[in-house]
């Protein structure tokens, strides 16, 4: 028995008590001044989680609808464009690119590694015509993060556009817009801001504004220029999603009141406790190198029917995972660990995957892997993030 379902997918993800009862406010009207005062203080707060001086729009869309708009305001049609497909959302901007009437070049990696950006930087010499890199900063299908501040710096060498789906990174692991010279940055609502699904937020370096600028709107509700004019006065375009602005205002105040650096410690420590439970279960990592800080995704053993698993593990153990997608589908479960999740969350997780993979047909024969788990959580607690915890003891 439970009494809680514990949400452990990368999005949506748990939603804290102040941002439920601020979604839960009276409705307040998009044009008047006490809607204009939130947005104001929302704006910096973006600002500050994006790490840019630029405006940060808000979009009344999915992540996806983000990731339409910089792509239908950056590009023309019959433009080339350079898309890294390491997973599930690579390929979404294939997609997107098509539609537009773009002409994608494709940079194939193989799911579960991170792009190179020496390869890039190649191709990009190559062909002087592409005008844009097509990038995830953390791939959510696959649980790798891609060296964006390199792939940025390529980017700039040879004067193309970097637009960077950070998803499922803002507000989970480091991507500094203007430090690390990303043109475009993008994120969804309901992943590191610990929000709905419904919300999406873009910003643009000035280069970026530059062109899209001279280019003109290439939808009409995703007029980035127009948003733009409209926030100056902190008002939207178009009717916004109004309760969601109200809880982005509070769950901004949870994420910057002990600064980014804090919150990049923990999902940092968050990451190391599941890799490491995972790893002490005798499981193996999916993405061993370049992974990202929100979510673990672990191989499962041969002949173990990864639906099953997920299935036990909700209606047994109370605990929501994610599996895998296209081919991975059913060979791997992925163990969301971003926004306000802790780590009593992340060990119940680990415990449900134990269990559910034994009652899978599977098995598991470690005894401490919890306890190795947690220790790993509290080395990398006491370290700097990024650094892997070299004193916690995993069985090979």
């Amino acid at each position: 028995m439970f009494n809680k379902l514990r949400l452990l997918t990368p999005g949506p993800t748990p939603l804290p008590e102040e941002v439920r009862l601020a979604l839960a406010k009276d409705m307040i009207h998009h044009r008047k001044q006490d809607f204009r005062e939130i947005m104001a203080r929302v704006q910096k707060g973006l600002q500050t989680l994006f790490g840019t001086q630029e405006m940060v729009l808000p979009l009344s869309a999915s992540g996806s609808g983000a990731m339409t708009a910089a792509v239908y305001s950056l590009f023309a049609p019959q433009e080339k464009v350079l898309v890294v497909e390491g997973g599930k959302f690579g390929q979404r901007w294939t997609e997107i690119a098509k539609m537009r009437g773009l002409e994608p070049v494709v940079l194939s990696v193989e799911w579960g590694r991170a792009a190179q950006a020496e390869v890039i930087a190649q191709m990009l010499a190559k062909d002087k015509d592409i005008r844009g890199v097509l990038v995830q900063v953390s791939e959510t299908s696959t649980g790798v993060l891609h060296p964006i501040q390199d792939i940025a710096k390529v980017c700039h060498e040879h004067d193309v556009l970097l637009v960077a789906d950070g998803i499922s990174a803002v507000g989970i692991s480091p991507c500094p817009m203007d430090a690390w010279g990303i043109d475009c940055l993008l994120t969804g609502s309901q992943k590191g801001l610990m929000l709905p699904p419904g919300l999406a937020l873009i910003a643009l370096s000035s280069r970026a504004w530059a062109k899209a600028n001279v280019l003109g709107p290439g939808c009409f509700y995703f007029d980035l220029p127009a948003e733009r004019k409209k926030l100056e006065k902190h008002e939207t375009h178009f009717t916004t999603a109004v309760n969601l602005i109200v809880g982005l205002d509070e769950s901004l105040k949870i994420l910057l009141a002990e600064g980014l650096e804090a919150v990049y410690k923990k999902q940092w420590a968050l990451t190391m406790l599941a890799r490491t439970g995972a790893r002490a279960m005798g499981l193996e990592l999916f993405a061993r190198e370049h992974y990202t800080w929100g979510l673990t995704s672990v191989q499962l053993p041969e002949g173990v029917d990864g639906l099953k698993v997920l299935q036990i593990a909700q209606e047994k153990f109370g605990v929501c995972l994610a599996g895998g997608q296209d081919h991975l589908k059913g060979h791997i479960v992925r163990i969301g660990h971003m926004g306000w999740v802790d780590w009593a969350d992340v060990l119940a997780g680990l415990y449900a995957i134990d269990r559910s993979l034994v009652e899978a047909s599977g098995f598991s024969g470690s005894r401490d892997y919890l306890e190795q788990a947690m220790a790993a959580y509290q080395t990398a607690l006491s370290g700097e993030p990024g650094t892997v915890p070299s004193k916690v003891f995993v069985r090979s």
